[in-house]
């Protein structure tokens, strides 16, 4: 692969005039947005709706970064209030498509002169378009299919541009409305979306995967091609499949077996791993098929990873424990060892509030659904407002920023759940999940594991 992005070599780097002029474009729109919700403040007014739907309106226009961590924003409970969170939940982060000419370009400064004879066959209209860039499919010498994932010009620019944008938002939210400390949310957000532009980290993500994953087959993990990636360019296997959401009709034993897969990618890495998968959204999943029937799931995206230290894996299962046996000990430790300070009793049952829901089907020895009677887009919203109304009189707390994308993670896979109407015993594949837990086995297993995936 050929140099990371940002070292002495690299040709756009974040780069000022970029950055500068992406300053330019986000800033107008978002200061604009930002003097409205401070005038309404100033005047005593509460027009969070209005409010809401003007920043929405002005991010609509804007592609790339900035929508990517506006609908972040949006799934991260209590990091916005909810009339915030449901604008900018609509919002598409697709930008629009590079042309052939374009793409051209960009490969042939990650691949050199010759790139075309490097492939067999590559596409010249993308196959998917995100924030950040956009992939092609391809067919290598051997003739293997490829996706190529080819970033976007100046994205690193973008990203700081945006994330400092990003945290004039927060600032307006913290004063108007203090019951959580958006401070780490911020802090997070950034880290991830700054590791999303690093196709290197990336790609060994995707090693990372293919060796936790190994020996489940019901999850496959594309194989990452080294000597046709660079920083900015990913091309990894195609792996063919289809929507999740072409399967939400079909007999309730392939839909579980789905959820199956999708409980076994994401609680597997974590419970034995200390590693999730940030972004559950059903775009980076399709579905293998097996004669004819559905017989598992593609993890397609290595972007939004998150890797933990095994004691705050300890302390998920220590949570879950206290709960079941009432130990409040052990619960006020868990919330300690994540990192929330000055827990006051009152405090600690708000707190409970939201655990007891992220873990009410883990603690149901029963077949069930993940939440009865409620849509995958209003999975946690009701509780996140009892939470935060709760804050508000005993707050403020600051969440801890490791804490972000796991509660958001586990609410984006509850909405999957709910998505394919799953009917299982959550409580048993979690008990299978955290059999024999232990902490330094998580430790050695997760040191080894990264070393393997080049991320020691």
């Amino acid at each position: 692969m050929s140099d990371h992005p940002d070292t002495p070599h690299d040709r756009e780097g974040n780069r000022l005039a970029a950055r500068a002029a992406r300053y330019a474009r986000v800033g107008t729109r978002v200061g604009g947005v930002a003097a409205r919700i401070a005038g309404t403040r100033l005047f005593g007014l509460d027009d969070k709706t209005g409010n809401a739907a003007a920043l929405a309106a002005a991010l609509g226009g804007l592609k790339g970064p900035i929508m990517k961590v506006a609908q972040l924003m949006a799934t991260i409970p209590d990091a916005l209030p909810p009339e915030y969170a449901a604008e900018l939940a609509t919002l598409q982060s697709q930008a629009p498509p590079m042309g052939w000419a374009f793409v051209k370009r960009r490969m042939m400064a990650e691949l050199g002169p010759d790139w075309m004879a490097r492939f067999k066959e590559f596409g010249k209209e993308p196959a998917a378009a995100a924030s950040l860039g956009q992939v092609h499919r391809a067919v290598s010498l051997e003739g293997a299919a490829l996706a190529c994932k080819l970033q976007y010009p100046d994205m690193q620019s973008a990203v700081e541009a945006d994330l400092r944008q990003l945290g004039v938002v927060l600032a307006i939210h913290r004063r108007m409305d203090p019951a959580i400390d958006t401070s780490e949310i911020a802090q997070e957000i950034g880290a991830r979306v700054r590791e999303e532009l690093d196709y290197r980290r990336e790609a060994a993500h995707a090693a990372l995967y293919a060796e936790i994953l190994k020996g489940h087959p019901m999850v496959r993990v594309p194989a990452v091609h080294p000597a046709l990636s660079t920083g900015r360019l990913l091309t990894m296997d195609w792996l063919e499949g289809r929507r999740m959401l072409d399967f939400v009709d079909h007999g309730l034993e392939e839909r579980n077996r789905l959820a199956r897969a999708m409980f076994t990618a994401w609680w597997l890495p974590f419970a034995r791993f200390g590693v999730i998968h940030g972004d559950p959204h059903l775009g980076n999943y399709t579905v293998f098929e097996e004669e004819g029937a559905p017989a598992g799931i593609n993890l397609l995206d290595y972007g939004c990873i998150r890797i933990f230290p095994p004691s705050f894996v300890g302390a998920v299962v220590d949570l879950y424990r206290g709960l079941q046996a009432g130990d409040e000990a052990r619960i006020v430790h868990a919330y300690e060892t994540w990192g929330f300070r000055g827990l006051k009793r009152d405090l600690i049952e708000v707190l409970n509030i939201w655990a007891r829901f992220i873990y009410g089907p883990l603690l149901d020895d029963r077949v069930r659904t993940i939440a009865d009677g409620v849509s995958p887009g209003e999975y946690g919203r009701r509780e996140a407002f009892r939470v935060h109304q709760a804050l508000k009189e005993k707050g403020p707390v600051k969440v801890p920023r490791e804490f972000v994308f796991m509660d958001r993670a586990a609410i984006g896979l509850g909405g999957v759940f709910l998505h394919l109407k799953a009917e299982m015993n959550f409580h048993a594949l979690f008990e299978e999940a955290i059999a024999g837990f232990d902490v330094e086995e998580v430790a050695a297993r997760q040191a080894a594991a990264l070393g393997r995936a080049g991320l020691a």
